[in-house]
């Protein structure tokens, strides 16, 4: 066990212990003090506060608030209301609770005492502040947490620039296994890259809640980025083990290392636990079990052929006559006008090669938009990019020559699932390497040709948890399980349910994506805003129109009405 979940047991037993000779100097039952939760509904109870606050004792993060507001009042009810010792019981809520109980001069005063006596700036500012802090941690943590887009991993389907919640509950939601962390930040401070935003004095074991079900093939699925337990903090939007493989663990172990295309150093490399991983989205296309398999782009399931989505995309070929889509001064000079009008982002349109006055580019996108584009009239050829079977991409899973596998043509691939057992050998244990030490925590070891897990040697393995592969419908510009592998349950997060923002990115549509105010006044193709997807639910297939604006706008009118008749009926003089 960690110190740190050490340390507060025993500063949970202390105040327990302060409680039971709080409880003494009161009419409660003293014994009541060590019965876990029992002792802080009697406590609430004590102090006339709402005594289902008990519940949020049980919440880690949100209890140690809970802690200082128990405090803060216990201090208050027995006296003790000058501000140090206020300040005293909200920050070192365990000890002052202990110091109250044992304080000869502490006396019971009663509820009554107080009332009459609140100080405005607490009654008006901090408490409703710190409840709506402790009200919006207890929705993110078990119910919806906000969640944008940042790739176009998805496109398009969930596009980038989507604002989004997701649904915990859907999958069950996670305790929070870092409880001491900034409120609604993730894992680094607001404004700071490099920061920090939880602490790990306290760490729980991997626990959910019960949910709806688990992952099925087909569902969008937000989940930790497995890839994220370890980070090179100068390029946190990279996989630390792809550039490891790259550039070498001595170049990437030096912070003032600069890696190919970036103009800041490397930095360093920190772990990160899972629930502090970088939050990723993509398609689950197989789940525990499953045998997966890629042939020519399209994707098997159990030898079944599935339909590629509807919105997904891929690189074509595009040969023209004349720079049609951008032109080549020293560097690529992208027709930015023409590729925002046909929605491909700037950065996924290439130079390819010129020979003559004929052009040949690399677009990224979907069939439909394909189709266009083979219509246009100075375009000669469209072909779909397809990387041929047996031709090795060491960035794809699992990142050995006995799998050349790519993004086209990968496995076939039997998915990890809980309880199953499969031989292992040193020409397969790259395959389930990552899953027997890191996500199912063992120990392994390879010596002469035998392998060793947890000192003993081993010929097979028995999964403890189900394993899921993720593939973005951006099929040829998204990092996923084709290039770090398996994502296990306890990784996974939740279910994209509601777009509620939909905002073009500046950088990728160059043209639309600009102007704020302007764009108000655009429609979705000439404008920032996308206005057909604000206020919609996501479906596997993207997202469904809703009506859920003019919901939202009754709502907002119903309240306006009800304030303006309230203010009307106070200045109204009784008869």
């Amino acid at each position: 066990m960690y110190i740190g979940n050490l340390i507060f047991l025993l500063l949970v037993l202390l105040s327990w212990v302060g409680l039971y000779k709080c409880f003494e100097k009161t009419n409660i039952a003293a014994w009541k003090a060590f019965v876990p939760f029992y002792n802080y509904y009697e406590a609430f109870k004590l102090i006339e506060k709402p005594r289902w606050w008990f519940l949020l004792m049980i919440v880690p993060g949100v209890n140690i608030l809970m802690y200082g507001i128990l405090a803060f009042n216990l201090a208050r009810y027995f006296g003790k209301r000058k501000s140090q010792d206020l300040i005293l019981a909200s920050f070192f809520s365990f000890v002052y609770i202990l110091y109250i109980g044992f304080d000869k001069n502490s006396k019971c005063t009663g509820v009554e005492d107080i009332k009459g006596k609140e100080i405005p700036f607490i009654k008006n500012w901090v408490d409703p502040l710190l409840f709506a802090v402790i009200a919006a941690s207890v929705i993110r943590t078990f119910f919806l947490e906000a969640f944008t887009i940042p790739t176009s991993s998805l496109e398009k389907s969930l596009m980038v620039g989507d604002f989004l919640f997701v649904n915990k509950f859907s999958y069950g939601a996670k305790v929070p296994q870092t409880p001491i962390a900034f409120p609604f930040a993730h894992h680094t401070m607001p404004f700071s890259t490099t920061t920090k935003a939880y602490l790990e004095w306290i760490k729980l074991p991997y626990l959910r809640l019960p949910g709806l079900g688990k992952p099925h093939n087909g569902d969008i699925v937000v989940f930790n980025y497995p890839d994220g337990d370890t980070v090179a903090v100068g390029a946190q939007d990279r996989s630390y083990y792809d550039l490891e493989r790259t550039y070498g663990y001595n170049n990437l172990h030096n912070p003032d290392f600069v890696i190919d295309g970036s103009d800041h150093p490397v930095g360093a490399i920190v772990a990160r636990p899972v629930d502090k991983r970088e939050f990723y989205v993509k398609r689950c296309v197989a789940i525990a079990g499953d045998k997966l398999q890629l042939k020519d782009g399209e994707l098997y399931i159990n030898d079944k052929h599935i339909p590629t989505p509807t919105h997904a995309q891929h690189f074509y070929f595009v040969k023209t006559i004349g720079p049609m889509f951008g032109s080549y001064n020293g560097q690529f000079i992208p027709n930015e006008a023409l590729l925002d009008k046909l929605d491909i982002y700037v950065g996924e349109a290439f130079l390819r090669d010129i020979k003559g006055d004929t052009m040949e580019y690399m677009l990224n996108m979907p069939t439909d938009v394909a189709q266009r584009v083979q219509s246009i009239q100075g375009v000669i050829s469209v072909l779909k990019m397809n990387y041929p079977a047996g031709e090795y991409d060491a960035h794809i899973f699992p990142h050995s020559a006995h799998y050349p596998w790519n993004n086209d043509n990968f496995g076939p691939l039997t998915l990890p699932q809980q309880g199953a057992t499969v031989n292992i050998d040193t020409s397969n244990i790259c395959l389930y390497s990552r899953v027997i030490e890191v996500y199912d925590q063992n120990k392994l070891e390879i010596k002469n040709g035998k392998i060793f897990i947890n000192d003993k040697e081993a010929r097979t393995y028995t999964f403890k948890q189900d394993y899921y592969f993720m593939m973005g419908d951006n099929r040829h510009n998204s990092a996923d399980s084709r290039s770090w592998g398996f994502v296990p349950f306890d990784h996974v997060v939740g279910k994209p349910v509601f777009i509620w923002l939909s905002i073009k990115d500046g950088d990728k549509n160059t043209v639309s994506g600009k102007g704020i105010v302007s764009s108000l006044f655009k429609n979705s193709k000439e404008g920032k805003y996308r206005w057909e997807r604000f206020f919609t639910t996501v479906t596997d297939d993207g997202i469904s129109k809703s009506h859920y604006l003019y919901v939202f706008g009754i709502i907002g009118l119903w309240v306006a009405y009800s304030q303006y008749k309230k203010r009307k009926n106070k200045k109204t003089p009784s008869t």
